[in-house]
């Protein structure tokens, strides 16, 4: 099955969810290493997106000189 395809914000949203969870010591130590692994694939997605994002600014910025 494939993995459904969040937004930037949706990610952002469920980081700080989790954070704050974690954070709160609502987890159990089985849920704990779960949601850390999300966390590292939500935030290799936000990662993605802005490294996207940015190249084409920098594209459009750039053809807007030519």
């Amino acid at each position: 099955m494939a993995a459904k395809k969040v937004s930037y914000s949706e990610a952002m949203a469920e980081i700080e969810d989790i954070l704050e969870k974690i954070e709160n010591e609502e987890l159990d130590v089985d849920e704990l290493a779960e949601k850390v692994k999300r966390v590292s694939t939500l935030l290799k997605t936000c990662k993605d997106k802005l490294t996207k994002t940015n190249e084409q600014v920098e594209t459009i910025l750039k053809e807007m000189e030519d």
